[in-house]
Order: C-alpha cells, then structure tokens, then sequence
C-alpha cells in the first residue's frame, strides 16, 4: 500500500485517527436553515451575510480555506484585508436567493486545487483583488438585470483588470494526526507594490452560549518572541493544543459573542465581541480586542507589503505538542515535500493507466473538491424546533412549519456536500453520486455516508429518507440502492473483497424506504408512480413539488422508472445475499415480481389507460390524470422520457444456476403470466454468453428511445445529454388549461421561469448525474446485445456503433467539457478570457452544477464537484477502456 492508504487503514482501525482534522467548516453558515429562528421561513433575511462576522451561529461555522476538528470545537480559517475593503474577508460572499436575478450565487473566485482522503496534503487558491470588493455593486446589478439576462459576476466588475489581484495559496500538511503545519503563499499579480493584512485565525466554536453547563474554553499567549509566537487553545473535550505563528507579529483576541449592539441596539454582555479584530484593524478600534491577550477567538496579524510578482510566505503550526523549540525548521519543509510525493503516489495509484496531463489535472482536482467539500453538518431538529435555553423562545409558526415532521432527525457527523457556499446541507441524491469517485480513492468514507443516511436518527420512523435541509419532507429520487451497490461493486473490484456486512446493514433499513415509496406514491395503487419533486427542480409544466393548478396527479414517467430501477438494484444485491444465505432468493423473486408488475404499468400493456408510452412518438411522456379520471399524456420530450433506460440488469447464466428457486419461480411467473412480460424483458432469449435481460426498455422501445437521443437536434450535444430536446426551441410545448397557458421551452442556459425558484433548471442544460446512468444504462445494454445491435451515432448521420461505442463517446463528451481544445481553450469557461488564456487561471478547473446545453459552459453552483466530481471516474473509467482496447489490439 501506498503510505496514504496505510493512513487510511490507521485511520479505520482507530490506531491513529488521521481524519479527525480536516476542512470540515462550512464555506456558509449564514442564510442556512438551521441558523433560521424567524416565524416566517425567511432564512436568507433573517442571517444576511452582514450579519455573520457579528452574530454567533448556533449549529456550525465557516470560513476560507478553514479546517476544524470533527466535531468542530476548535477552528482555523484565513482572514485578509487589502486595505480598502469596508470589512475584514472573513468569508465568501454571494448573492442571496431573492438578490441574484438567477437564484443563490457565490460571488467570489476560489479553487480546490489538492487533497486526500485523510487530509494528509490540502491545498487551495482563493483569489483576493486589491481594490474594495464591490459588495453593492454586485447585488444592486444583479437586482437590476432580469432572468433573461445573464448574472453579473465579480469579472464582471472589472476589480481584476490590470491583475490588480492576489493569489492566496493555503496549504495543509499533518506530520501526525494531530501536528499540522500550515503554509500561506501571497502572490501580488499586479505591477504595483501592494500591501496585505494576512490575519490567520483561530476560535472555539460557541456552544456554551446554549448550554450553561459547558464550561467556557480559552486561548491565551503562552511566549511571543523575534522566531515564533505560541497560543495555547484550552478546551475541556478536545483538550489541548498549541498555534505556532512564525515571525514577531501582532496578536490579537476577543471573544466568539454576538455583538448585540450593533445589530440590535442594545448592550453586550462582554466588551469583545465577534467582530472586535474586524473593528481593530478595519476602524482603528483598540477597545475593542483584549489587552490581556486572552479570549475564544484569535488572529495574528501579519502587514505585508508585497513588490509585482513576488510572492511572501507565512507558516503556522497546529499541535498537540507544546514544546517544538524549531517548529518551522528543516522539517516543516521535508514534512511538505514529503506528503506531496505520497499524494502524487496516491492518484498515481488510483489511475494507473496513461492519461494526458490535462486529464490528470481535471481528475485531481474534482477529487480535491469532493474531498475539500466534506462538512461538519449538526442540525438537532428536535431542538431547533423548541429553541434553545436563554434564548427568546422561537415563534410558534415554527411548529407548523419547515421541517417540523423531522423531529427525530439527529445529525452532527462530517457529510459530503453539494457545494459548500450553495448548498452547505446535505441533499439524498447528490450524495449518492457523490459516493462512486469517493469508493473510488476512500471506500470506508463512501460507505460511512450511506450507512448514516439510512440510521434511524436520519430516516423517519416510517422508512422515508430526508431529501435536503430546505424541504427533509421533499422527495428525490430513490439512488440510494444503486449507489450502495456500486460502492460494493468498487471496493470490491480494487480490493478483491466487497465489504457484504455493510451492503446487508443498508439493504434491509432500504427494504423500509421502499416500502414508504409503494405506500406513499402510487395513489392508485397500479404500479405507476407520482413522487413528484424528484430533484429535477422545473423540468415540466408544473411545479411538481406543489399541489397541480389543473387538480389530479401527474403520473411520472420518470418516478416510475426510478422505482423499476430500485426494484432491479434491490434484486441484484439480494441475489448477492443469496449466495450465502438462501432465504434471500425469495427476496430477489419478489422485486423480479415487482419489477414486471411496474415495467407493465409504464407501457400500459395490461391498462392502456395507464400507459405511458407513446407509440406515436416512440417516447416516454409524464401523464396528467385529471379528478374526472381523464388521462394524456405531457408531451415535453425531456429527460424524464429517457430514464426508464435506467432500469435494466442482465444476469449471468451462471447466477441463473447457482440459485434454483430463484430460478425456478422465475419461470414459474413467466410460463404463468406470459402478459407480464411481452416487450418488457427477455428472460428467455439469451444474449452474449447465454445472459438474461431484465429491462423496461426492450430492444424496438430501445433503438427508439436512442434514435431521439443520439439526435443533436434534440438531446445530443457536444458536451452530453441535454435535459430537453432541442426541438422545443422552436416548437415549444404548450398546456391549455381553462384560462391558462402553461410553456416548456427549450433553455441550454439559465432557466427565464420562476416556476420553481433558484438557480435550479432542467430545461435544456447538460447535467451530470443524468448522463452518467445513462452511460452506465448503455454499458449494460451492451453487455446483452453485445455487437448485435448498433444504432446510428449521431443519428441520420449514417454511422452505425455498437452500444458500447456509444457509451464510450458520451463519456469523452462529457469529459471535453473541461478538457482543453486544440486551440487550448476549455469549454466549461465559454468566453471568459481570463480563464481561457491567463497563466494563472487558465490550468484551474471549476466544476460547475450544470452546463450549457450548446457550447458546454459551466452554469450554476460553481463548485458543486459534488455530483460533477463524476467527471473524475469517467477519466478513469475511460482510461481503462483505452488499456483493455490496446491489450486486444482492437487501437
């Protein structure tokens, strides 16, 4: 094993706990719901970003470039100023939901350029301007423009022209599990000297301030000398730990406590507050930090002034050890160096096959961002919803409001998110997607993730599972099975053992969960499903979240589909159980049962009035069922028509074999209800190597499923999958429904409708997660028909490929999102110049929440290396295709 593998086996043996410090701190604690105590929901109002250097929070904290321990007692995150600004940069700034004219939107340039699955080596660069950080500006244009004009981004400003900027790099590199020194490069782009206040903090998280029974932690100078500085951090559960700061330098305390009169008029309980070292520096305030160079939070102060092109550097240390006479001697660099090279070693490993630089580049730096996006994520509903003790008691709204039904969800764990700025909450099927790149450099990590969202103390007692921190009651997409499997699948295949204890403790608390969605999503009880929601945000006509204008229910193609893709990962993993325990073949024969009941609902064979295939149009439609009964079909050609795709397995002739009464009912049901299974599956005819098919989609809906699909004018883009068929740009779909008109049209960018809110849309935009399944669908496919069937790629464009060529193609698309171009420009950055052809832009992925459904630029949430960070295993997966094709000189 590499050395950073050996670190993980420490670390999940509990013989060194290398993850106990890691970049766990919010990028944004403010505007959460959590922090949320209004009686109307308002969280962006009622904690604004100008609010958050003055008020404690409740439930987490955050910062740039930070990291905490994991239960986040004890925090470290860089401060700046640059002179100019009205405030301290403390954290990062964007635009709330209600400010941005597309939605929620970080307004800042930060990249996640390095990091481990233990933490052992971070990196990241956070780009500072030099002029005052246009706060009003921001928010008064974007406020301006409408939704059918782009956003307004701090490019967009001009506080970068002439360089005028600098480059803060922040690294991270643990000696020990508890002795981690720190390193700060400040690059000056500009061509003038500049001068910057580099403020290094560190604070205790305030819990006593709801808990009176906790002791009150502390931070005092303990030496100060020409070399180093040292502060001692005392903390009654964490114990204790020293912050080493290099150089002879200013230092500064005050105390983590709401400063009550300045947001609301009326007088603190300490002199230092919060915002004291804000007020030091920034307004001359010498009040206002402690003289006796004591409190709970801590900065020390480094003035430097920097020539054009230089670059100054400043070290820290973080320990658990008090006496290091040299801390920042010959070994902080060999310590650096050293980590460097096993991290190198590390990816050298996970992708072992020849990639091109560039692809390396891109692959290291979406497993960064998955890795800097893990979170400490506490959010006690119970609590939250009767408030907490000496505080104003929350209004009684509240109890009939958001989330009130999630009274047993109980969470204080480190979570991968989203998007730490965008969505700093965990969100069901994000995670999911999540979870394939991270099996892949961290499996105990990936299965940890399912393994609490499926606990009780997240899943309601009924088997629902907790969508996202805005709306727990608000349903995604039911992922949970096939992530889980494939997670088992990953570890397997590199460790040459699946983890089977894990996959039995998931599988049987998911047997709830998809008892709560037969329950609660197919009102009438005919095998097809509403689930409404379903994380696809504003794809339809309607909000599918929200009670229908037109009354009724829509019966969704792609819930429906979901839940024929959950029946089929449910029966493979059961199939696995039964390899050991035999009882589990009845299991499997029920949700083969299942199965063919949904895939027959869909198609209607046994109810037309229910179908939802249109033969017509060879396509899958969501259907409206009106009170009177009444049914049609929503002819939106969208993604939600190719998601019955997902739902195929093919069994082995051998697995057939090795389970006879799985085998034997199997039969039974087929000679028994030959209606079940007309055009849905084939488990009479073998395919390559005597296979079996278990499919919503045969091979006739199939080759017409694609023919639309593999069309660039409609779903086809150089870059992927669209979410909507272009073919809606000029005939867009239009609803009559008594006095109202209810529009879909095609969107590559941006979304014009309010429908749903935020800077979410599925209206034309290329999405990761979609596309993957379908790639995954097609692989899968392939290995039924093998070389039998090929389709036209791109259609009517007269070349045929096998199934597998095209899964092959899709995937290169998707990776030339970010990949550079023969001119050497990067399409996620469209016609950004700066990041197309600077130096010190150019070679930094962002990894966008969605992308441009024509040209491939990067749209939404711009970290959200969550779900995006599939890119990462595409690179890998496609580089072992190119082996194995070069193995078999088939290149």
């Amino acid at each position: 094993m590499t050395p950073e593998e050996v670190r993980l086996r420490q670390d999940q043996e509990r013989v060194a706990y290398w993850k106990r410090w890691g970049p766990y701190l919010s990028d944004r604690q403010w505007g959460t719901v959590r922090e949320d105590y209004s009686h109307d929901g308002s969280a962006w109002d009622y904690f604004p970003h100008d609010h958050a250097r003055s008020r404690v929070y409740r439930w987490g904290e955050d910062g740039i470039a930070g990291i905490s321990d994991s239960r986040q007692r004890l925090c470290f995150a860089i401060t700046l100023w640059n002179g100019n600004d009205p405030i301290l940069k403390e954290r990062l700034f964007g635009l709330t939901g209600t400010e941005g004219n597309h939605g929620e939107d970080v307004k800042e340039y930060y990249f996640y350029l390095d990091n481990t699955p233990t933490h052992s080596y971070m990196k990241c660069l956070y780009k500072y301007p030099q002029q005052a950080f246009p706060y009003t500006q921001l928010v008064q244009e974007n406020q301006r423009r409408s939704k059918f004009e782009p956003e307004f981004e701090l490019l967009d400003t001009g506080i970068f022209a002439e360089n005028r900027y600098f480059d803060v790099f922040v690294e991270y590199a643990k000696a020990t599990p508890e002795d981690i020194l720190i390193q700060i490069a400040i690059a000056n782009r500009s061509s003038e000297v500049s001068t910057l206040h580099l403020l290094p903090t560190l604070w205790f998280r305030n819990i006593w301030a709801w808990n009176p029974e906790i002791e009150k932690p502390f931070m005092k100078v303990v030496s100060s000398d020409s070399n180093f500085s040292l502060i001692e951090a005392e903390n009654s559960h964490l114990g204790t730990r020293w912050l080493y700061c290099q150089g002879d330098t200013e230092l500064l305390f005050t105390d983590n406590e709401t400063n009550y009169e300045r947001l609301f008029g009326y007088s603190n309980d300490s002199p230092y507050v919060k915002d004291g070292i804000n007020e030091y520096v920034v307004n001359g305030k010498t009040a206002a930090v402690n003289s006796q160079r004591i409190g709970t939070k801590f900065a020390s102060h480094y003035t430097l002034t920097i020539n054009p092109g230089e670059t100054k550097v400043v070290r820290l240390r973080l320990s658990d050890v008090q006496t290091l006479t040299k801390p920042f001697g010959e070994d902080f660099d060999t310590i650096f160096q050293t980590r460097i090279a096993e991290a190198d070693e590390f990816y050298q490993r996970i992708c072992s096959f020849p990639i091109s630089e560039d692809e390396r580049n891109i692959q290291r730096q979406a497993f960064a961002g998955l890795l800097w996006s893990k979170q400490y994520y506490n959010y006690v509903v119970h609590d939250w919803l009767k408030g907490d003790p000496q505080q104003p008691p929350p209004p009684p709204e509240r109890q009939a409001g958001r989330n009130h039904e999630w009274i047993s969800l109980f969470s204080e764990d480190i979570l991968s998110m989203p998007d730490k700025w965008e969505y700093p909450w965990f969100a069901a099927w994000d995670l999911a997607f999540h979870l394939i790149p991270l099996a892949v450099i961290d499996p105990y990590f990936a299965k940890l993730q399912l393994d609490r969202l499926t606990r009780e103390w997240y899943m309601q007692p009924n088997g629902q599972l907790p969508a996202y921190e805005w709306a727990f009651g608000d349903v995604n997409p039911p992922v949970q099975a096939w992530a889980a499997l494939r997670v088992y699948q990953i570890e397997q295949k590199s460790c040459k053992k699946g983890d089977r204890a894990f996959l039995e403790k998931v599988f049987h608390k998911l047997l709830l969960n998809f008892t709560w969605w037969v329950n609660r999503k197919d009102v009438e009880g005919k095998n097809v499903f509403q689930g409404g929601f379903l994380g696809l945000d504003n794809i339809g006509v309607f909000d599918r979240s929200r009670e229908l204008p037109t009354g009724g229910h829509l019966n969704q193609a792609d819930g429906t589909s979901w839940m024929g893709m959950y029946c089929l990962n449910m029966l493979v993993i059961a199939l696995e159980f039964a390899k050991e325990d035999s009882t589990y073949e009845d299991i499997a024969s029920k949700f083969f049962e299942h199965f063919l009941y949904i895939a027959d609902a869909i198609d209607g064979i046994g109810n037309a009035d229910i179908s939802l295939w249109n033969e017509e149009d060879g396509f899958y439609y969501d259907a409206l069922r009106l009170p009177d009964g009444r049914q049609f079909p929503v002819k939106v050609r969208s993604m939600v028509g190719l998601i019955p795709l997902y739902a195929v397995i093919v069994l082995e002739l051998e697995t057939l074999e090795r389970f006879p009464g799985f085998k034997r009912r199997m039969e039974w049901f087929i000679r028994n209800r030959p209606d079940l299974k007309n055009n849905v599956a084939c488990m009479e005819t073998p395919g390559v190597g005597a296979r079996r098919l278990l499919a919503i989609a045969y091979q006739t809906k199939l080759k017409r499923i694609l023919q639309r699909m593999l069309d660039e004018n409609e779903f086809l883009s150089d870059y992927g999958i669209r979410a909507i068929s272009k073919y809606h740009l000029k005939d867009p779909y239009i609803l009559h429904q008594g006095e109202h008109d209810y529009c879909v049209r095609y969107e590559p960018a941006e979304s014009t409708t309010g429908l749903f809110g935020g800077n979410s849309n599925w209206r034309g935009p290329i999405w990761f997660p979609v596309n993957y399944l379908i790639i995954e669908a097609l692989w899968k496919f392939y290995d039924y028909f093998g070389d039998s069937l090929k389709v036209e790629y791109p259609t009517a464009s007269g070349q045929e490929m096998t199934l597998r060529e095209v899964a092959v193609a899709l995937s290169h698309r998707l990776v030339a999102i970010f990949g550079q171009d023969s001119a050497g420009r990067r399409p996620v950055y469209g016609g950004l110049e700066i990041f197309q052809s600077d130096p010190h832009w150019r070679n930094y992925i962002l990894f966008h929440e969605y992308f441009h459904g024509d040209n491939g630029a990067g749209i939404g949430a711009s970290h959200q290396t969550g779900w995006t960070g599939l890119v990462a295993a595409l690179i890998l997966q496609n580089a072992e295709h190119r082996a194995q094709e070069q193995q078999h000189g088939n290149i």
